[in-house]
């Protein structure tokens, strides 16, 4: 089934199981699934009932879209995600964008745990992303391109929209939290990487770095559906010197543990809207 027409089914599923609106769409990332918390639940549809989508095998993402209102804004929010190294096909990892842009999502605001290649960051800083470095080995758009769905040619210069980073800097700001401007790269995983690796990150000019999100928002540049990320500095990774072993509990728990305030940038945001 071509891409276009499995978008629309999953949509039209979506649709019989709940008429609620998003103005705005969500995806949460490793140790950051307890927003959903707060939201005042109209609707939750596991990802494996949803045509077309595959299901999160990562720890700590709870593999399901959650309809309601967050602070009185109506969201939808992708708890958990998939990756590229979980087996899934870049079409796979990004399908669940494509159906929210046609659920008539306004934005997508974009989360994830990352490790801090700028030696200035501290673990649970919080990166607003400005641009991207792309490593990963495949790319969603390639392939024949569906001109009902965006240009085969996207441009990227503007990638993040300006707007929504200006106002989360000064909510930031306002609130005593630490957050900078910055480029956020990804490698394929999910191995973290070797010192050499990180160095090399730096190098290239990367503030911090995972293994996810940059895929979803080429799909949604390809679709002109404005997009921020923020990204969780889980620990530290530059210079060779600080680096220390990292497991995957303990990148959830660090990212647990600043949970409150990235929640917070991204309710501060959604009010001013």
């Amino acid at each position: 089934m071509p891409l276009y027409e499995e978008i629309l089914e999953a949509v039209a599923f979506i649709r019989a199981q709940t008429g609620f609106r998003p103005r705005t769409g969500i995806i949460l990332g490793t140790g950051l699934g307890n927003l959903t918390d707060d939201v005042e639940v109209e609707a939750e549809i596991a990802y494996r009932d949803i045509p077309h989508f595959a299901v999160s095998t990562v720890e700590s993402h709870k593999g399901k879209l959650v309809f309601g209102a967050l602070d009185g804004h109506p969201v939808v929010v992708m708890a958990g995600r998939f990756h590229y190294y979980e087996g899934w096909t870049m079409q796979q990892v990004t399908f669940p964008v494509r159906v929210l842009k046609y659920l008539g999502i306004e934005r997508l605001i974009i989360t994830n745990a990352s490790g801090g290649v700028n030696p200035h960051l501290r673990a649970g800083d919080i990166v607003i992303v400005r641009e991207h470095i792309n490593l990963l080995p495949e790319h969603p758009l390639r392939g024949p391109n569906d001109e009902r769905l965006g240009p085969r040619f996207p441009d990227m210069s503007q990638t993040y929209d300006a707007d929504l980073r200006r106002k989360v800097l000064d909510i930031a700001k306002a609130h005593g939290v630490r957050a900078v401007e910055g480029v956020y790269s990804a490698l394929q995983g999910p191995n973290l990487e070797t010192p050499a690796e990180y160095g090399m990150l730096r190098r290239l000019g990367s503030d911090c770095t995972g293994m996810s999100s940059i895929p979803e928002v080429l799909v949604a540049r390809h679709m002109d559906l404005p997009a921020m990320m923020l990204s969780l500095v889980t620990n530290v990774a530059y210079p060779p010197a600080v680096i220390r072993e990292t497991s995957v509990e303990d990148v959830i728990a660090a990212a647990s543990a600043a949970e409150p305030k990235l929640s917070l940038l991204v309710k501060e945001l959604l009010k001013s809207l």
